[in-house]
């Protein structure tokens, strides 16, 4: 059924209550008003059998203020829905919230927060890219962030997070915590996820991506393991056809064959290993890494040196914090290359 008016949606609701009851409503206007629409369908669910919905209006989706749902339902008629628990299972940024966490991390978390209007909070790793677990704590009790992003392994860093730490943000955090484990195939043995920690923690989303490991960056596939509220939350704001039906069908294949295209995994663990060895027998300093590539520096002009590979026909990152280089891990007869080239640089 379809409501021009939020309200005239509500009314309609309101009468149809009953145990058991189905249907299926959208909201034209305004899009928070088709948001706060899907979150009436989350409030009531409990009640009611309701289907997942999509919202109908383009553009940005705002969470500006709980009181203004609570006057539309009043206006339809309803009693005081208690849905300020709720909050913080709906899609988590936009104007008035904001987002927290620590650098350097993932180049693109504060573009995602400007692009929303969602403040951006950046605390500080320590010198060896761990998380300070005290200061984050402290952080986080300061901002109150509506969502924390960690990384594991970090971009750029490479670095695992230590259980004990992803738990004591959980425990500290208001708000959702997403942990980016975008490179997880590639963690040594032993190194944990934080897909563990699921059961116990409704606030928790682990993210992931058929771009690493995969190889699969073409296809732009993501995905992500949380609790079924926070799934259903989640689709309220997914834009529509955001996944072609060709991405869909290559990431079913590639499923399919994920032994094979796994194959190279372990070899790769064994190559960046040898190459972190390799690099602090020059001399440099290396971050631990649990991903496909390896941090490594300083250096006083990081530029010139990048630039003395790229002239020798190496090419790269110049990305992380100043003085720092990354070199993704590839054959062995390639890091032989790079190493030829980088011992003629920083001779």
């Amino acid at each position: 059924m379809f409501f021009a008016d939020p309200v005239a949606a509500f009314r309609h609701l309101r009468t149809q209550l009953v145990p058991g009851a189905r249907f299926d409503l959208a909201v034209w206007g305004p899009p928070r008003d088709n948001v706060w629409m899907m979150a009436v369908m989350g409030v009531i669910r409990a009640h009611v059998e309701v289907p997942p919905a999509t919202p109908r209006a383009p553009g940005p989706f705002a969470f500006e203020d709980i009181d203004y749902l609570r006057d539309l339902l009043a206006d339809a008629g309803f009693a005081r829905v208690d849905i300020d628990d709720w909050r913080g299972d709906q899609a988590i940024g936009g104007p008035g919230r904001t987002a927290l966490s620590f650098a350097p991390t993932y180049s693109m978390y504060p573009e995602y927060a400007r692009n929303t209007h969602t403040r951006w909070v950046a605390g500080r790793r320590r010198d060896d890219f761990g998380i300070d677990v005290d200061a984050a704590v402290a952080l986080i009790d300061a901002e109150q962030p509506d969502v924390v992003f960690l990384t594991s392994p970090n971009n750029p860093t490479g670095t695992a997070l230590d259980p004990a730490h992803t738990r004591a943000v959980l425990d500290a955090a208001p708000g959702m915590v997403v942990v980016d484990e975008a490179y997880a195939e590639f963690r040594r043995a032993g190194t944990p996820s934080a897909l563990e920690l699921l059961a116990d923690h409704g606030r928790l989303i682990v993210t992931r991506t058929m771009s690493k490991a995969f190889a699969l960056a073409g296809g732009r596939l993501g995905y992500l393991a949380a609790h079924a509220d926070v799934v259903d939350a989640l689709r309220i704001v997914r834009l529509p056809y955001h996944l072609s039906s060709v991405t869909q069908a290559t990431a079913l294949a590639a499923l399919r064959h994920t032994d094979e295209l796994l194959a190279n995994v372990d070899a790769l663990r064994v190559e960046r290993d040898r190459t972190a060895e390799r690099l602090r027998g020059l001399g440099l300093t290396v971050a631990d890494s649990d991903a496909n590539f390896v941090l490594f520096g300083t250096f006083e002009d990081r530029h010139a040196t990048w630039q003395a590979l790229v002239d020798r026909g190496v090419l790269i990152r110049e990305t992380g914090p100043l003085g720092w280089l990354r070199v993704s891990i590839g054959t062995p007869s390639e890091m032989d290359a790079f190493f030829t080239a980088l011992q003629e640089v920083i001779a």
